[in-house]
């Protein structure tokens, strides 16, 4: 799934391209995009249909546009369409004579005729929903529970450490944990913990403050220099507004370069099974812990 700099390349093209507009009417091609919208696809569009488009934020790895205006039900209100990207999402720009794609599940029109807000989704894991904003940061409700992120500028490092370190598990899997620190998936926890020279086996009572500051640094930097190049994108599935994929996958160290030489000390990168999933370390770099969690177990 796109992670903190995928959906932030996102974030910024919306921001580029929608910013200030009114949806004049909504298209929906397929139910499960809006299946979680509980009332379902023909309220989910009346309901859009004059809002303004006022602004696109981000928490972490999740992604909204604030609304103002008519709600469709005789109430005005700020509301927020928040964006599933799942496996395969992609928030597409596109003018209206463009072809639609094969995968196209959701499509917005503006009342400036200008070009269309257009939702695909291949696998169709992802979808678009519509939610009041609560609490003092405004947010979605079904974000209301997620944690800042390194990147945030009220993100609070000392308080994320003393976090992950109550927390009695894997490092790694504290990286994870939204409600702890956003963000962070399994390819930039990888990437933080080779920078920190971390095991993500690391039982987080064990960790040290310093320690804590290390790798949450180095996770904010490593997002910050994806960022730079579009993001990561193994395939074509993750791609920015205009359908263009980024080129961090070819600055990554640690993650997917398993048997390669670590670019640090020449080792073989080593990878292991985690959830359901690969973690990619470098054995010499980031040794082990001889005792504690043992959240990820030889492939």
């Amino acid at each position: 799934m796109p992670e903190l700099p995928e959906v932030e390349v996102v974030r910024r093209g919306l921001a580029d391209h929608v910013l200030h507009r009114t949806i004049s009417s909504v298209d929906v091609a397929h139910p499960r995009a809006v299946r979680r919208h509980l009332a379902g696809g023909p309220d989910f569009a009346a309901r859009l249909a004059g809002r303004t488009i006022t602004a696109a934020r981000r928490r972490g790895k999740y992604l909204w546009l604030d609304l103002d205006g008519d709600d469709g039900a005789g109430e005005r209100g700020d509301d927020a369409l928040l964006a599933h990207l799942g496996m395969s999402g992609q928030m597409l720009v596109a003018d209206e004579g463009r072809p639609d794609e094969k995968h196209l599940r959701i499509r917005l029109r503006f009342d400036d005729d200008g070009p269309e807000l257009r939702f695909v989704d291949q696998r169709t894991f992802g979808g678009l929903s519509l939610h009041p904003v609560v609490g003092p940061d405004r947010l979605p409700e079904p974000v209301a529970h997620i944690a800042r992120d390194p990147m945030d500028p009220a993100f609070d490092l000392d308080a994320a450490v003393a976090g992950i370190r109550r927390r009695r598990t894997g490092l790694k899997r504290a990286l994870l944990d939204q409600t702890v620190v956003s963000g962070i998936g399994n390819i930039y926890a990888d990437e933080a913990l080779w920078r920190a020279r971390l095991h993500g086996e690391r039982p987080t009572e064990k960790l040290t403050r310093a320690q804590g500051r290390t790798v949450l640094a180095a996770a904010a930097e490593v997002m910050d220099a994806a960022l730079a190049a579009g993001g990561t994108s193994f395939d074509a599935l993750y791609v920015n507004v205009n359908g263009a994929s980024g080129y961090f996958d070819r600055s990554l160290d640690a993650y997917g370069q398993a048997d390669r030489p670590c670019r640090r000390c020449g080792t073989p990168i080593r990878r292991e099974s985690f959830m359901n999933r690969s973690s990619f370390s470098c054995p010499r770099c980031q040794p082990r812990p001889r005792s504690g969690a043992t959240a990820i177990r030889g492939a």
